[in-house]
């Protein structure tokens, strides 16, 4: 209890010291372009130095920060063995715009496999925790992922980094059988909606393990289903491997799976 306390309380510090002061007031020159539309924030760096330096001191562990990663791609190496997996500030496209929803995802990994994971929103305080094997829970709450009961169910469909083929085999044969939402650009909010009642599935075509170790553990602990489209799991060190799926449910993840499938 002490160490889930304890980083908590890092991740709300680091949230009102570098993310919530630069909200809706980044001034010229804190905002750049890594490359494809891919924005990083004085937030971001300051985010992922606070964190890197407070995780350390709770597990000395290597740090493989999105950041950092994108600095020196080689820290994914760590990925293999023990490691902190930090995405200082998910949702950075929307905090650089001044608009929510952005968050701080947080896990720990093992051997290749996320075993904790925290899912902070800077905004509202939600703390979503997840341990492999012990549940998912919501600001201490134990929750079980729920759908959304609607009928076409509720899709939120990434396809940003999908290849254009595919891109439009999907908007023909798999769109239609789905009530489409804009997807929120943040996986920080994405997961939450997943297992809260919002939406039912997901598609996913990059899969950083920045952007999903917390996620994917926490929603499968919640008793939806997070896999890829072959049905293997989720590994944080197969992060080059391309598509994902997420749903409130096994029914829904196989559903989908069953229409993606179909398109090759």
């Amino acid at each position: 209890m002490a160490f889930h306390a304890a980083v908590e309380r890092l991740l709300r510090e680091t949230s009102e010291k570098a993310i919530l002061p630069r909200y809706q007031a980044l001034k010229a020159g804190e905002v750049e372009d890594k490359g494809g539309n891919d924005p990083v924030t004085i937030a971001d760096r300051e985010a992922e130095d606070l964190l890197t330096e407070g995780l350390s001191k709770l597990a000395d562990l290597p740090v493989v920060g999105e950041e950092a990663a994108h600095a020196d791609p080689s820290v994914q190496d760590a990925l293999a063995g023990d490691c902190w997996i930090v995405d200082p500030l998910d949702g950075t496209r929307n905090f650089a715009t001044g608009q929510p929803p952005f968050g701080i995802l947080l896990a720990m990994a093992s051997g290749g496999e996320a075993h904790t994971g925290w899912i902070y929103d800077c905004l509202s305080g939600r703390l979503c925790l997840a341990h492999r094997g012990k549940g998912a829970f919501v600001d201490g709450e134990k929750i079980a992922a729920r759908p959304t009961g609607e009928t076409p169910p509720v899709a939120a469909i990434s396809l940003i980094f999908v290849e254009q083929d595919k891109r439009e085999a999907m908007k023909r044969h798999v769109a239609p059988h789905y009530s489409l939402v804009d997807i929120p650009y943040c996986a920080a909010e994405q997961y939450p909606r997943l297992a809260l009642g919002t939406n039912d599935v997901s598609y996913f075509e990059r899969t950083l393990a920045w952007d999903h170790a917390a996620g994917a553990l926490w929603l499968n602990e919640a008793g939806g289903k997070v896999a890829r489209p072959d049905g293997s799991p989720y590994r944080v060190d197969e992060w080059q491997r391309q598509g994902m799926i997420g749903a409130a449910s096994p029914a829904l993840w196989d559903q989908l799976a069953r229409r993606l499938e179909e398109l090759d």
